[in-house]
C-alpha cells in the first residue's frame, strides 16, 4: 500500500468527513425546516432552494465516490440517446444488487447536472435515518411501507405532486423491492415458478405495481425511462467502506433509453413488459459476465469540480472550529475532559460504523426473505 492510499484508510480522515458530513447536514436540515415558511407562499421557489440544499449533501458522498476513491463509471449507451441526458425528466429502473448502487446513480445524476433534483422511491425506514432521511422530506422524495394496500393511494398522491416540479430530475426506482442476495434470489425465483414466470439469474423478480404506478401518475411529464444495468469489472463487490477507505472501482452501465410512448397504458400489460424488461436485463447481466463489456458505445461523461468545491466549502468553514475545540480539550490536561474526549471519538466511530452499515448488503431489509414469501404478490 502507498502513503497516500495508507493516508485514506486512517481513521482520523474518516472522522474529519464524517464530522463534515453530520455538521454540515444538521446545518442544511436546520435551513430546509426554516424554508417551510416559503411553502404556502411560493411552492416552486421552496423546491428550487430545497434542491440546492440536497446538493450540499449528497454531492458530499459523490465526492467521496469520484474524487477521494477515484471511482470511474462507464456508461454504454446508444449516441442517439446521450443528448436526451440531463435535459428531460426521466424514470430510471436500477438492478439492486451492489451496496453503492445507489451513489453510482447519484454520480450520473451529478454529471449530468441534475443531482439535486434527484427523486427515489424509498423504503419508508430510511425517511427518519438522520440527515439524509430528513433531507429527503423536504426534497418530496416519496416513502412507502412496501406493502400495496397501504402504500397505492399515498405513492400515487406524493407522485401526482411531482408533475409541477419546475425543473428536470431523475426518479429512481429499483423494482426488485429490495438489495439481491441468494437467500432472497433463491424464494423469488421460488415466486416466479409458482406464477409461471421465466426464472432469472442475476435478479430478483420485478415488483410491477409501484412501477406501474410511477409510469401512469408521470405519464406525459416524463417523457422516458432509462433503463440501466449495473456492474463492476473484475467481479469486485464494492462497499461503501471501501470507498471511504479510497479503494477505486470501476463501474459499467448499460443506459437504454425507452420512450414513455413504448410503455403499455394497461397495468397488466405494464406489468408484463416490465417482467420482459428484466428478461433482457438478466441477458445483459450474461453477456457482461462472459464478455466484460455491455452493448452500445461507450461513454464516460466528464466529471464536475462542483461536489468537490462543495466539500471544500464546508471543511473550510467547519473543521477551523473543530480542531479549536479539541486543541482546547487536549490542553486542559482534566482527565474528566480527556476522557470526554475519547467518548466522543468513540461515539463517532460508532456513528460511522452505523451509516455505513444502513447500505451493508448483509444487515439489509428482511424483505423478500423466508418469513415474508406469502407477501410477494405484484
Amino acid at each position: 500500500m502507498d502513503l497516500i492510499g495508507l493516508l485514506k484508510s486512517q481513521f482520523l480522515c474518516h472522522l474529519v468527513f464524517c464530522y463534515v458530513f453530520i455538521a454540515s447536514g444538521l446545518i442544511v436540515n436546520a435551513i430546509q425546516l426554516c424554508t417551510l415558511l416559503i411553502w404556502p407562499v411560493n411552492k416552486q421557489l421552496f423546491r428550487k432552494i430545497n434542491a440546492r440544499l440536497c446538493y450540499c449533501v449528497s454531492s458530499q458522498l459523490v465526492m467521496l465516490l469520484e474524487w477521494w476513491s477515484g471511482t470511474e463509471c462507464t456508461i454504454y449507451t446508444d449516441p442517439k440517446a446521450s443528448p436526451h441526458y440531463g435535459k428531460e425528466n426521466a424514470i430510471v429502473v436500477l438492478n439492486h444488487k451492489f451496496e453503492i448502487d445507489f451513489l453510482c446513480g447519484w454520480s450520473l445524476a451529478e454529471r449530468l447536472g441534475i443531482l439535486g433534483n434527484s427523486k427515489v422511491l424509498a423504503k419508508k425506514e430510511l425517511a427518519y435515518v438522520p440527515i439524509i432521511g430528513w433531507m429527503w422530506y423536504f426534497v418530496e422524495m416519496i416513502f412507502c411501507t412496501r406493502k400495496w394496500e397501504q402504500d397505492r393511494q399515498t405513492v400515487a398522491k406524493s407522485l401526482l405532486h411531482l408533475r409541477d416540479y419546475p425543473e428536470k430530475y431523475l426518479f429512481l426506482i429499483h423494482c426488485e423491492g429490495t438489495r439481491f442476495t441468494e437467500k432472497k434470489h433463491q424464494i423469488s425465483m421460488q415466486v416466479a415458478q409458482a406464477k409461471g414466470l421465466p426464472s432469472l439469474k442475476h435478479h430478483l423478480l420485478p415488483r410491477t405495481k409501484g412501477f406501474a404506478i410511477t409510469v401512469k401518475c408521470l405519464r406525459d411529464v416524463v417523457p422516458a425511462v432509462y433503463d440501466c444495468t449495473l456492474n463492476f469489472r473484475n467481479n469486485e463487490n464494492p462497499t461503501l467502506l471501501g470507498v471511504l477507505n479510497g479503494k477505486k472501482y470501476h463501474a459499467d452501465c448499460y443506459v437504454r433509453r425507452i420512450p414513455m410512448e413504448d410503455i403499455p397504458e394497461d397495468e397488466d400489460k405494464c406489468s408484463a413488459w416490465l417482467h420482459k424488461l428484466y428478461q433482457e436485463k438478466d441477458a445483459f447481466q450474461e453477456e457482461y459476465y462472459r464478455t466484460g463489456v455491455f452493448p452500445e458505445t461507450p461513454w464516460v461523461p466528464p466529471r464536475r469540480p462542483w461536489s468537490l468545491v462543495n466539500w471544500l466549502f464546508w471543511a473550510s468553514l467547519l473543521l477551523y472550529p473543530f480542531f479549536r475545540f479539541l486543541v482546547s480539550m487536549v490542553s486542559s490536561g482534566s482527565s474528566v475532559t480527556l476522557a470526554s474526549l475519547v467518548l466522543i471519538f468513540c461515539v463517532a466511530s460508532m456513528g460511522v460504523r452505523w451509516m455505513i452499515g444502513v447500505t451493508e448488503i448483509d444487515k439489509g431489509s428482511a424483505y423478500g426473505n423466508i418469513d415474508n414469501k406469502r407477501k410477494q404478490t405484484d
